[in-house]
């Protein structure tokens, strides 16, 4: 069984003291394919380091996080493009809309995420959507670069069953993490009438663990708790849930 987790931070200081034991503990939970986002240039380098060391198992998307859209935006911009001019990357992200830290800076995010929609499309790779607070804003950017070539992934998905639709509409799978383990997550409540064809598993590690690790750091490995509860809502055991979400993501990122 190989489970795909489709958005970690592996890159992240909570991690620099355990690394190689938390990346042997996903192995061992049949996490053999971990698919890195990326936030600003700040981390590029390390995520190039982890990249060396696992290369069978990690790959790297690029972008600029909506949430570091700073006054140095338009270099953050030109750190992406020279990167995708120089090494492979599977996607484009994470990008997106957030409105739950400031909301100040709406306007040039919606610039950064055209932008970067438009390098996706010019490289051919998906697009990684960060998305918080700002659904409509998001939707709204999506619909004015709607095309057969954009494509992606909408991460850490916590919308209503109605923004599903309209991002399965707009060619996203639905990223299902943690939250999805929550009593009050809310998506188990209709993830059902979702085809599996549009679902596929993240962790956001070291983010949002999912119960019973609610509120402590997250890992890869935790993923299988995720396919977990995915088994019970449709009602599959968790290597159906596991091939078909691999699946997904091959059909994604084209590996």
């Amino acid at each position: 069984m190989i489970i795909t987790d489709t958005h970690s931070h592996i890159y992240s200081e909570e991690f620099q003291n355990d690394r190689p034991e938390m990346m042997q503990r996903a192995f061992d939970a049949g996490v053999n394919r971990i698919f890195v986002p990326s936030i600003d240039s700040t981390f590029t380098n390390k995520m190039y380091e982890i990249e060396n060391q696992y290369p069978e198992n990690v790959f790297l998307m690029i972008g600029l996080h909506p949430c570091y859209v700073k006054e140095n935006y338009l270099e953050e911009l030109q750190h992406v493009e020279n990167e995708l001019a120089k090494h492979r990357f599977y996607a484009i992200g994470e990008i997106g809309i957030d409105l739950y830290w400031d909301k100040t800076t709406l306007d040039i995010q919606k610039i950064a995420f055209k932008y970067q929609i438009q390098l996706a499309k010019k490289y051919k790779l998906p697009i990684n959507i960060h998305c918080r607070d700002a659904f409509d804003e998001v939707f709204e950017v999506l619909e004015s670069e709607k095309s057969e070539d954009l494509f992606g992934i909408f991460h850490c998905f916590t919308g209503n069953y109605e923004q599903a639709k309209q991002a399965i509409y707009l060619n996203m799978k639905l990223g299902i993490g943690g939250v999805v383990t929550f009593k009050n997550g809310k998506i188990d409540q209709f993830l059902n009438q979702i085809d599996l064809e549009n679902i596929v598993l993240e962790t956001d590690s070291p983010y949002l663990a999912p119960n019973p690790y609610r509120g402590k750091r997250n890992e890869s490995s935790y993923i299988s708790n995720v396919a977990e509860k995915l088994a019970s809502i449709y009602e599959m055991s968790v290597e159906e849930i596991a091939n078909i979400t691999t699946a997904n993501s091959k059909a994604i990122f084209g590996i």
